[in-house]
């Protein structure tokens, strides 16, 4: 494969060396590249995939979501740590709200986590969602490759909050875990059914002092919620558990439901028939997106969709109509 090097970036076998090292700096300047728009580094970006493709898939991959408030965070970081006392090495890719004004985000995680992210055993990463749909970074399965290609066999993947983004991360990761809090009456009256039976297990967090009590009652509720829902293809039956990540309660409880269910995954066959679904999904995402910025892309596109935008707003013609126009323009551009 050819070791190509864009003007002021390393070649492509410094980054992979770099990578399959464990060094973190050259993991992060080679996420940098994976997450970069510049066409330069694209086919950069395209090298070092496919190289460390071979050393990549050795980890669990955990999307952890939950409610605004919940302390996504805070549990992260404790389990985080609960992990590498057990010996594993913890990366936390941390989707962070992106404005849709002027395209900002947060990346605050690092300061949120800071215990966590003095360990050497853990890589903590924020990425923008961008304008991707359902807020998750578009390159946020190349940054999982790489950070397993570096030795990472536990990948974390925290998204924004409830919303479309947790579809897009059940869709990459072999364990989904929600994170709620008490007070699962009015919870459950808030929360859509979909991510509800997308999760894996429900953890009750905050469960300390005088909410002891109620977070125990959340947790039959949730539990007695869970049993309306058909059992997944994985064959695993949903837990739900209480925890306090700031007193370390309830935590290493979550680490044992997640190794009983890989277990169980492996014995049966769904882990690798998951994984196998999901990479072929992953190439239907990337043709879905080359194809998005090759239409949105072509400056002639540009100009006819400002054209027909005014025309919409005039009542000249309707949306529908102005699609078609659109897609016939692009189909006759291809010949």
């Amino acid at each position: 494969m050819k070791n190509y090097k864009p003007k002021g970036r390393l070649t492509s076998s410094a980054y992979i060396d770099g990578v399959l090292k464990g060094d973190r700096v050259l993991l992060s300047r080679a996420i940098t590249i994976i997450e970069s728009s510049l066409e330069s580094d694209k086919l950069l970006a395209k090298n070092i995939i496919q190289t460390i493709l071979p050393h990549s898939g050795n980890s669990i991959r955990i999307g952890i979501t939950g409610v605004p408030g919940v302390g996504k965070s805070t549990f992260i970081e404790s389990f985080g740590k609960h992990l590498i006392k057990e010996g594993h090495r913890v990366a936390i890719l941390s989707i962070d709200p992106s404005s849709q004004r002027s395209k900002g985000s947060i990346l605050g995680d690092k300061t949120r986590m800071e215990e966590l992210a003095n360990l050497e055993e853990a890589y903590i990463r924020p990425s923008a969602s961008g304008d991707t749909l359902g807020g998750v970074a578009n390159k946020t399965g190349e940054t999982m490759l790489l950070c397993e290609a570096a030795g990472y066999n536990v990948v974390l993947i925290e998204t924004v909050g409830v919303g479309q983004s947790e579809t897009a991360v059940h869709g990459m990761t072999d364990f989904f875990l929600l994170l709620m809090l008490s007070g699962a009456g009015d919870e459950l009256q808030g929360i859509k059914k979909g991510i509800m039976e997308m999760a894996d297990m429900v953890v009750i967090n905050k469960a300390d002092g005088n909410n002891i009590s109620m977070s125990e009652m959340a947790r039959i509720q949730y539990q007695n919620a869970l049993h309306i829902f058909p059992l997944s293809e994985s064959g695993w039956s949903p837990v739900v558990s209480t925890a306090s990540a700031i007193k370390n309660i309830g935590i290493s409880n979550v680490w044992d439901e997640i190794k009983n269910f890989k277990r169980m995954v492996d014995e049966n066959g769904y882990f690798n028939k998951n994984r196998n679904y999901q990479q072929i999904q992953w190439m239907y995402n990337n043709i879905n997106e080359e194809l998005k910025q090759l239409f949105y892309g072509s400056k002639n596109i540009k100009n006819q969709l400002n054209d027909l935008e005014k025309k919409i707003i005039s009542n000249k013609i309707s949306p529908v109509k102005a699609a078609e126009i659109m897609i016939q323009e692009f189909k006759n551009s291809l010949n």
